[in-house]
């Protein structure tokens, strides 16, 4: 009797995932999370890739994590290699979620610079997750050649990814703010502000780096210019 009631909850749950309704689908993935069923792991892995409502591709997330990592890190590890871009974007966030490290290799130079921005930002947050502790140099110095891409909140994502793998960022950072784009130089040292205080808000960050920028990059006055000689 408690397996046929199992079984009936699991068809039920897995037919809510196909549901037209977004509060049928949130409740279908809580129920998948709720009670871990192998015959879900397919299906949520599926919808997350077709999922057009954030809150219930949270909800997959979770319900994912709540499964055995033998079931769900096969099939995401195929995701990320997907044609669609919230397949890819999804199942490196749920990836992240999960923070197994055997999914490292996975995070490759093609996702970390995704043309996709959403795909780009998972990849940069599963990075700094997942990545080992000997790696992180050159994670840090993968992730630096992306600055300056996007706009604010693509900037934010990236910086808070970089702040978090802490100093080795510095070598990094130091020769993106020498760079020759001032969109590039303003984003590292607007991320070097980060990492000495995380507390400064970006935005004004990125304003203070902008001015740094623009001033260094403004014609010498004939003072200064006798000044150096």
């Amino acid at each position: 009797m408690a397996a046929t009631r199992r079984d009936t909850d699991a068809m039920r749950a897995l037919r809510g995932l196909e549901d037209g309704r977004s509060s049928v689908r949130l409740r279908a993935a809580l129920a998948a999370g709720t009670s871990p069923d192998p015959r879900f792991v397919g299906k949520l892995v599926e919808r997350c890739a077709s999922e057009p409502e954030f809150f219930v591709r949270d909800m997959l997330t979770w319900a994912l994590t709540r499964h055995p990592v033998a079931l769900t890190l096969p099939e995401l590890l195929r995701e990320v290699r997907s044609e669609r871009a919230r397949a890819r974007s999804q199942a490196l966030h749920t990836l992240s979620k999960i923070g197994d490290r055997r999914a490292w290799p996975a995070i490759t130079w093609a996702l970390l610079s995704d043309a996709d921005d959403e795909v780009a930002r998972s990849a940069w947050r599963a990075a700094v997750v997942l990545v080992p502790d000997g790696e992180k140099s050159a994670l840090a110095t993968m992730l630096a050649k992306q600055l300056g891409r996007g706009g604010q909140e693509t900037r934010l994502s990236l910086s808070q990814a970089l702040v978090a793998l802490g100093d080795v960022i510095v070598p990094a950072l130091c020769a993106a703010a020498t760079a020759s784009g001032p969109h590039v130089r303003a984003h590292a040292l607007a991320t070097q502000r980060l990492l000495r205080d995380p507390d400064a808000g970006f935005e004004s960050a990125v304003e203070e780096a902008k001015r740094v920028v623009a001033l260094a990059g403004a014609p010498r006055t004939d003072d200064e210019n006798r000044a150096d000689r």
